[in-house]
Protein backbone atom coordinates (compact mmCIF):
# COMPACT_ATOMS: atom_id res chain seq x y z
CA UNK A 1 0.00 0.00 0.00
CA UNK A 2 1.28 3.47 -0.89
CA UNK A 3 1.25 6.34 1.60
CA UNK A 4 -0.62 9.47 0.56
CA UNK A 5 1.72 12.35 -0.26
CA UNK A 6 -0.08 15.52 0.81
CA UNK A 7 0.85 19.19 0.97
CA UNK A 8 -1.32 22.16 2.00
CA UNK A 9 0.34 23.67 -1.05
CA UNK A 10 -0.65 27.32 -0.73
CA UNK A 11 0.50 27.38 2.90
CA UNK A 12 3.74 25.53 2.17
CA UNK A 13 4.51 27.82 -0.77
CA UNK A 14 3.74 30.98 1.20
CA UNK A 15 6.06 29.93 4.04
CA UNK A 16 9.05 29.31 1.79
CA UNK A 17 11.32 32.26 1.04
CA UNK A 18 13.53 30.09 -1.20
CA UNK A 19 13.69 30.86 -4.90
CA UNK A 20 13.23 27.14 -5.65
CA UNK A 21 12.43 24.16 -3.43
CA UNK A 22 11.68 20.69 -4.80
CA UNK A 23 8.93 19.17 -2.64
CA UNK A 24 8.43 15.84 -4.36
CA UNK A 25 9.89 13.91 -7.27
CA UNK A 26 8.22 10.96 -8.94
CA UNK A 27 9.11 8.89 -11.95
CA UNK A 28 7.05 11.05 -14.33
CA UNK A 29 6.44 14.38 -12.54
CA UNK A 30 7.94 16.75 -10.00
CA UNK A 31 6.38 19.30 -7.61
CA UNK A 32 8.37 22.49 -6.95
CA UNK A 33 7.55 25.71 -5.07
CA UNK A 34 9.10 29.04 -6.00
CA UNK A 35 9.28 32.54 -4.56
CA UNK A 36 10.30 35.30 -6.95
CA UNK A 37 11.27 38.55 -5.18
CA UNK A 38 9.92 41.95 -6.28
CA UNK A 39 11.58 42.90 -9.56
CA UNK A 40 12.86 39.34 -10.01
CA UNK A 41 12.22 36.73 -12.66
CA UNK A 42 12.65 33.04 -13.34
CA UNK A 43 14.75 33.89 -16.38
CA UNK A 44 14.08 33.08 -20.00
CA UNK A 45 14.37 29.34 -20.59
CA UNK A 46 13.16 26.44 -22.68
CA UNK A 47 12.56 22.91 -21.40
CA UNK A 48 12.94 20.43 -24.22
CA UNK A 49 10.75 17.39 -23.64
CA UNK A 50 9.29 18.77 -20.38
CA UNK A 51 5.80 20.20 -19.93
CA UNK A 52 5.29 22.64 -17.05
CA UNK A 53 2.14 23.76 -15.23
CA UNK A 54 2.47 26.78 -12.90
CA UNK A 55 -0.14 27.82 -10.30
CA UNK A 56 0.18 31.26 -8.70
CA UNK A 57 -0.54 31.56 -4.97
CA UNK A 58 0.22 35.22 -4.18
CA UNK A 59 1.72 38.33 -5.69
CA UNK A 60 1.36 39.65 -9.23
CA UNK A 61 3.47 39.13 -12.28
CA UNK A 62 3.75 38.64 -15.99
CA UNK A 63 4.05 35.48 -18.08
CA UNK A 64 6.00 35.70 -21.31
CA UNK A 65 5.63 32.62 -23.51
CA UNK A 66 6.91 32.57 -27.09
CA UNK A 67 6.67 36.39 -27.21
CA UNK A 68 3.08 36.61 -25.88
CA UNK A 69 2.47 38.21 -22.48
CA UNK A 70 -0.24 37.77 -19.85
CA UNK A 71 -0.68 39.43 -16.46
CA UNK A 72 -0.77 37.04 -13.50
CA UNK A 73 -2.65 37.10 -10.21
CA UNK A 74 -3.32 34.63 -7.37
CA UNK A 75 -5.38 31.67 -8.57
CA UNK A 76 -4.03 31.79 -12.13
CA UNK A 77 -2.61 28.68 -13.78
CA UNK A 78 -0.31 28.80 -16.80
CA UNK A 79 0.69 25.87 -19.00
CA UNK A 80 4.08 25.89 -20.73
CA UNK A 81 4.31 23.14 -23.36
CA UNK A 82 7.64 21.40 -23.89
CA UNK A 83 9.95 23.42 -26.12
CA UNK A 84 8.24 26.80 -25.53
CA UNK A 85 10.53 29.71 -24.64
CA UNK A 86 9.20 31.29 -21.45
CA UNK A 87 9.85 33.60 -18.52
CA UNK A 88 7.87 34.73 -15.49
CA UNK A 89 8.47 38.12 -13.87
CA UNK A 90 7.36 39.60 -10.58
CA UNK A 91 5.82 43.00 -11.38
CA UNK A 92 4.55 43.74 -7.88
CA UNK A 93 5.84 44.99 -4.55
CA UNK A 94 5.50 41.61 -2.79
CA UNK A 95 6.98 38.19 -3.58
CA UNK A 96 5.41 36.24 -6.44
CA UNK A 97 4.72 32.80 -4.96
CA UNK A 98 3.86 29.76 -7.06
CA UNK A 99 4.03 26.03 -7.33
CA UNK A 100 4.85 24.20 -10.50
CA UNK A 101 4.62 20.66 -11.77
CA UNK A 102 7.17 19.44 -14.31
CA UNK A 103 6.61 16.34 -16.38
CA UNK A 104 9.07 14.66 -16.43
CA UNK A 105 11.17 16.02 -13.52
CA UNK A 106 13.47 18.96 -14.28
CA UNK A 107 15.51 19.41 -11.08
CA UNK A 108 17.51 17.32 -8.62
CA UNK A 109 15.32 15.56 -6.07
CA UNK A 110 15.22 17.60 -2.85
CA UNK A 111 17.02 20.58 -4.36
CA UNK A 112 16.73 23.86 -2.44
CA UNK A 113 18.08 27.10 -3.90
CA UNK A 114 17.73 30.21 -1.74
CA UNK A 115 18.26 32.62 -4.65
CA UNK A 116 18.13 32.67 -8.45
CA UNK A 117 21.90 33.14 -8.49
CA UNK A 118 22.34 30.00 -6.39
CA UNK A 119 19.95 28.09 -8.68
CA UNK A 120 21.79 29.27 -11.82
CA UNK A 121 25.17 28.30 -10.33
CA UNK A 122 23.90 24.82 -9.41
CA UNK A 123 22.57 24.30 -12.93
CA UNK A 124 25.82 25.50 -14.54
CA UNK A 125 27.86 23.21 -12.26
CA UNK A 126 25.69 20.22 -13.17
CA UNK A 127 24.45 19.92 -9.57
CA UNK A 128 20.76 20.34 -10.41
CA UNK A 129 20.14 17.41 -12.71
CA UNK A 130 16.90 15.42 -12.50
CA UNK A 131 17.13 11.81 -11.34
CA UNK A 132 17.47 9.15 -14.00
CA UNK A 133 15.45 5.96 -13.93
Amino acid sequence: MTDIVHFPIATVAERSADFRRVLWTGEHTQLVIMTIPPGGEIGEETHEGIDQVLAFVSGVGKAIIEGSTKSLAPGDVVVVPAGAKHNFRNTGENPLVLYTVYGPPEHADGAVHATKEEADAAEEAGEDEPPTS
